[in-house]
């Protein structure tokens, strides 16, 4: 028995230096960022501000010089890093509106913003995203919009998110397995974090049978979510068949 548990506890140790092993191997290959961009993912590390992983900067990249918006939401901006980010990959023209609350962040991204020179294309909006949001008249505007805000709140912007997303739009929303605690039942969650829990898990749900969105899961860094709205003959069809 103790064998047993012992061999079990060797194969999880080795698998997950095997995992840090190959993608240490896959970032070795990523393109270089700007400098500027290098040292603002310092500082976020050695403050603890959170910003986006390395596999997710590799996807949001992709993601961006793949699709070409023009307008781009981005639902929390925290310092800046991934609007800059997404800003030195995006087309000439494009504009990023990014939302943020947490007050002692807005100036710190403003700076970030302005240093890069790229106020005149990012505009940062202060307050509570729900409201902002609830509040933006751009129906169908947005050819990106990134979800990297408060994730208890995913759920309540969906509706506004929806309504302003393109008809050949994408939705991210990152950091959606919570760091492998989704999987885990309510009970086996520690209390203060059960209302996230379930509120995270109503979102993927939403996401994955609304008629509007086709949506993917990929585990990759924190998980992430990708939607896009389905064409208007592709829901009706949808419709048809469940009827």
């Amino acid at each position: 028995m103790i064998e047993r548990a012992a061999a079990a506890l060797f194969d999880l140790e080795r698998r997950r230096m095997m995992e840090e092993r190959m993608l240490t191997f896959i970032h070795s290959f990523d393109s270089e960022k700007p400098a500027y961009l290098d040292a603002l993912e310092r500082y976020a590390k050695e403050t603890n501000v959170p910003i986006i992983r390395p596999q997710m900067q590799s996807l949001l990249r992709l993601l961006v010089t793949w699709g070409r918006p023009v307008q781009i939401l981005e639902v929390g901006t925290a310092i800046g890093f991934s609007a800059l980010l997404m800003s030195e990959y995006a087309p000439k023209g494009c504009h990023i509106t990014t939302i943020e609350k947490y007050e002692k962040r807005i100036p710190l991204a403003k700076e970030n913003f302005e240093k890069a020179g790229k106020s005149d294309c990012i505009t940062l909006l202060e307050g509570d995203a729900a409201e902002i949001l609830a509040s933006m008249k751009q129906d169908g505007a947005f050819d990106l919009i990134f979800m990297d805000a408060a994730k208890g709140q995913y759920i309540h912007f969906l509706p506004d998110i929806r309504r302003l997303l393109s008809p050949t739009g994408l939705l991210v929303s990152d950091n959606i397995l919570q760091d492998g605690e989704l999987m885990e039942s309510k009970y086996a969650v520690i209390r203060r974090n059960r209302t996230i829990h379930n509120r995270m898990r109503a979102y993927l749900y939403e996401l994955t049978h609304c008629e509007e969105l086709e949506t993917t899961i990929l585990p990759i860094a924190d998980g992430v979510a990708l939607s896009a709205k389905r064409s208007a003959q592709t829901g009706k069809e949808m419709g048809d068949k469940k009827e």
